[in-house]
């Protein structure tokens, strides 16, 4: 019984440093590959990593439109007759707000006055646009998206080198076409002054705006700009309304201008130069303030 006892011992100390080694092995290996392993993932993530995002727009937050314009300016654009009191002045200055659920990514501001003579009608708005995979695009380039598609919807060209007449190209549409811009102005003046001047090409008014005045992508406004130019259907007892809008992008932020003026007497159109320059002028200093 103890001879059995002893050589159970013995065979059990045989064993045991075989499995102690194969352990060691079997670790050994596992450690090798684990650590080979994580050495491929490391490399592989350094050389076909995900690139870096872009960085977020230039605006985080929107200013307030209904305080944007100037009130000198707003006086300016938009009369008033003598009837309204100093309360109702600064009420209707002070313009009003659209609604908005986000105040720092689409807000907007309406003014409105009448005269005896005529209606005006001032619309500011800001729209902050953000990229939700900026992997892939940034605020900037989603912005150009949103200006683009606003260009395609007042079919105007997409900005090119081609945008712009030359003026050459110019001179010949107006010699082709009918009277020069200087012909037109010297045709208004004779018609104002009483004398006689030469018949309007047939389909158009007397005292049409040039071509040059009309909707256009403007260079000198913001990142990219362009101007939409609208004039009513004309009514034997209707007034013409003229619209100008102006949409502009400054960095990720697009801005929008549209000022309207709608004379109440019949057969009266509104100067298409003066409408387009008051906006002009609204939209720069609304660039000035975005830092453009």
């Amino acid at each position: 019984m103890q001879r059995k006892a002893a050589r159970a011992a013995t065979a059990v100390r045989r064993v045991l440093p075989g499995i102690a080694m194969l352990t060691a092995l079997a670790t050994a290996g596992l450690t090798g590959c684990t650590s080979s392993g994580g050495d491929r993932t490391v490399s592989d993530a350094k050389a076909g990593g995900s690139p870096a995002p872009a960085p977020a727009g230039k605006y985080r937050s929107l200013p307030s439109p209904c305080k944007a314009p100037e009130l000198k300016r707003l006086k300016a654009m938009l009369p008033t007759p003598d009837s309204l009191t100093e309360e109702q002045r600064e009420k209707l200055y002070a313009g009003a707000a659209d609604t908005s659920y986000d105040g720092d990514r689409h807000v907007g501001c309406r003014w409105a006055a009448g005269t005896p003579s005529e209606t005006r009608l001032l619309y500011v708005g800001f729209e902050r646009v953000v990229s939700y995979d900026r992997a892939t695009a940034s605020d900037d380039d989603r912005a150009r998206q949103v200006y683009v598609r606003q260009l395609t919807d007042a079919k105007l060209p997409f900005p090119g080198p081609t945008t712009s007449p030359s003026p050459s190209a110019s001179a010949s549409t107006g010699a082709s076409a009918g009277p020069g811009p200087s012909a037109s102005a010297g045709a208004s003046a004779g018609a104002s002054a009483g004398t006689s001047t030469s018949p309007a090409p047939s389909g158009s008014p007397s005292g049409s705006p040039a071509p040059v005045l009309g909707s256009r992508v403007l260079e000198d406004l913001g990142d990219e700009a362009f101007l939409d130019d609208k004039l009513g259907a004309a009514g034997a007892s209707a007034a013409q309304a003229r619209s100008v809008r102006i949409v502009f992008r400054a960095s990720n932020v697009i801005v929008t201008v549209e000022y309207s003026v709608q004379p109440s007497a019949a057969g009266t159109v509104p100067p298409s130069t003066e409408t387009q320059d008051a906006a002009r002028e609204l939209a720069q200093a609304l660039s000035e303030r975005f830092g453009g």
